[in-house]
């Protein structure tokens, strides 16, 4: 059976909402404490797409709060993903579904999980018209799509710099502890304005911390 095809009965899986069910849903969808301050009123917007350039971690602490409260998320296109580090990051792994490598599928794959999770992430982006379909079914819908790259037109782009070790000695002894990043967010509207904000990611234990005060910027970010 074809990948798509057998993504059809999603709706039959307990728990698993159709797409009319999502629009009735909420607006938003919550993001960890630490992450609220790069998101335009401190949460995924849905019907929004979300770029990621740097961290697939971050990718996965954005889903960790929404899992949590109980919003389904589906993976495609990153059949490198490290389950262990999305727990640790605070994903409920018991509502992702993942379809590792679909192929030749990408798109087909994407816009079927789009109609039926609250949640999708893509690995990777996509040429520019399929790409704007994906984005308009997206919308459509009212899920939230989050892509690990760039994605030309996204409603918001989330950019990981800086990063940085912590826990080994001079000599080189030790342990990681954390990683000390800057994660800038910018994008259309009341996103306009790019703004900054120092994370751990990981932070001790593997959860995502906030490192200290934000900054804004008011250059625009280089893309």
């Amino acid at each position: 059976m074809a990948v798509p095809e057998a993504l059809a009965g999603l709706a039959a899986i307990p728990g698993v909402r159709t797409a009319a069910q999502l629009r009735g849903s909420g607006e938003q969808l919550t993001v960890l404490p630490a992450l609220a301050r790069l998101l335009p009123g401190g949460a995924l917007r849905r019907g929004s797409t979300v770029a990621v350039r740097g961290a697939t971690s971050l990718v996965l602490a954005l889903l960790a709060a929404a899992t949590r409260d109980g919003c389904w998320a589906a993976v495609t296109g990153l059949p490198e993903l490290g389950l262990a580090a999305a727990a640790e990051l605070g994903v409920d792994l018991g509502r992702v579904a993942l379809v590792p490598d679909p192929g030749a599928e990408l798109v087909a794959v994407a816009s079927a999980l789009v109609d039926g999770f609250d949640l999708v992430v893509l690995g990777g982006g996509l040429p520019p018209q399929p790409a704007r379909r994906l984005a308009g079914r997206v919308r459509n819908r009212g899920a939230v799509l989050l892509v690990a790259g760039h994605w030309p037109g996204a409603d918001l782009e989330l950019t990981i710099s800086d990063g940085r070790w912590h826990g080994l000695t001079g000599d080189g002894h030790g342990h990681l502890s954390y990683r000390e990043v800057t994660a800038i967010s910018h994008g259309r509207g009341p996103a306009a304005r790019p703004t900054a904000v120092p994370l751990r990611l990981p932070g001790r234990g593997g959860a995502v911390e906030t490192a200290g005060s934000p900054r804004r910027r008011l250059a625009g970010v280089a893309g």
